[in-house]
């Protein structure tokens, strides 16, 4: 955490992608602990009471929460395989659905579920998207991907980059490209 209240004190936006999933009381508990550190973002699994707790443990704090609805590495087998009786887009409708009445201020999926859940959700709520990779980029673990330009107009607020950008043989030239094509998408 020390690398994060550093970038807090230099005033920087800090996304802390910790994807909290325990029982209510201890959701409530840590989120409050990281709501004093002044983070701006913070993710929870989209389950009901783990949503429900995180929003009480925020407290008036200016801290946007964003419920994780189904990982983009998740596909309908891999649903079906964790005995999951919907395929991921009906999950993703109903955690958006959960979020919502819980007081979430975001959610987390793959931009391929942008307008359902946006439908869900209206306007006045985030749509963050992991899974973002370039084209000509190799998937990997993601199953559920689109391009930088594809998200931006499938309508999502936030992308979420990470191997592309890291991982790259020239990272600061990965990201120019990765802007490039946000920017001509828009």
């Amino acid at each position: 955490m020390q690398l994060t209240q550093q970038l807090v004190a230099e005033g920087k936006k800090v996304f802390l992608d910790l994807k909290l999933h325990d029982i209510g009381n201890t959701v409530t508990e840590g989120v409050a602990s990281l709501s004093n550190l002044g983070v701006d973002l913070l993710t929870v699994h989209a389950y009901p009471q783990t949503m429900r707790g995180a929003v009480e443990g925020r407290d008036g704090a200016d801290l946007k929460l964003l419920a994780v609805t189904a990982l983009t590495s998740y596909d309908d087998g891999d649903l079906r395989d964790a005995g999951y009786g919907l395929v991921v887009r009906d999950l993703v409708r109903l955690r958006a659905e959960q979020a919502r009445t819980a007081g979430i201020d975001g959610i987390v999926c793959s931009a391929a579920e942008t307008e359902i859940v946006r439908d869900v959700i209206g306007s006045d709520m985030l749509i963050v998207t992991p899974g973002i990779r370039p084209a000509g980029s190799a998937a990997g673990d993601q199953k559920r991907t689109l391009t930088p330009g594809e998200a931006i107009r499938a309508g999502v607020d936030h992308l979420v980059v990470g191997r592309p950008i890291i991982r790259a043989a020239d990272p600061r030239g990965a990201a120019a490209a990765i802007m490039d094509e946000i920017a001509a998408a828009s």
